[in-house]
């Protein structure tokens, strides 16, 4: 969207949400239109009335070029937060700046994750093609939870599944052993949607 001035035959309305430097020389974030001018922390706080409880970590120790995308997704599905374990730095390029919008927090372990879930009173649900896995096409997701995925390659590490209360698996019919952890993401996070979300409020 260009200036107000550009796009309007009437001045902008007074409201504190609205950015003035938004206004006068217009916005171009990726942003949906009912968001359009407002001040970064204006969006945040509104999209706190309307997030979800269920929480996204992947664990992080070998740099994962994935996080990014599951930052993105997260946002889309206004998850409560996303939890980053092991190695604070990761790359943002993925997230298409949806990380100033998403809640995120980090833990050093998977020990960490665990601890504080159990203090909050969710549920964690590993997702992984491992012997054991539920089905998560049949699986009833927990309502308030953590969803965690592992780093690319090695899946889930083995600590995080042993105190995981679920593990899930997503059905493949193909000749690949798993797929990409970013697209794991957010099929799961979709199966909470559709299991949980008011579609109604969907933009």
């Amino acid at each position: 969207m260009g200036p107000w001035s550009d796009e309007h035959d009437e001045p902008p309305p007074d409201d504190p949400r609205l950015d003035p430097d938004l206004l006068a020389e217009g916005d171009r974030r990726n942003v949906v239109d009912a968001y359009r001018y407002w001040r970064r922390e204006a969006i945040v706080a509104d999209i706190d009335t309307r997030r979800h409880p269920f929480h996204v970590a992947i664990e992080n120790f070998a740099h994962d070029a994935n996080i990014g995308t599951v930052v993105r997704t997260a946002n889309a599905f206004a998850a409560a937060a996303v939890h980053i374990v092991g190695r604070r730095r990761w790359n943002r390029r993925g997230a298409m700046v949806t990380d100033r919008y998403q809640h995120l927090m980090h833990h050093d372990s998977v020990a960490d994750l665990i601890g504080w879930a159990r203090t909050e009173g969710l549920a964690v649900v590993a997702v992984d093609n491992t012997p054991g896995s539920v089905p998560l096409e049949i699986a009833d997701l927990p309502r308030d939870c953590v969803l965690l995925f592992g780093q690319e390659g090695p899946g889930v590490s083995a600590d995080a599944q042993a105190h995981a209360d679920l593990t899930v698996s997503i059905a493949q019919f193909g000749s690949t052993r798993s797929i990409n952890a970013g697209v794991a993401a957010g099929i799961t996070m979709h199966a909470w949607i559709r299991r949980h979300a008011d579609l109604d409020r969907a933009w």
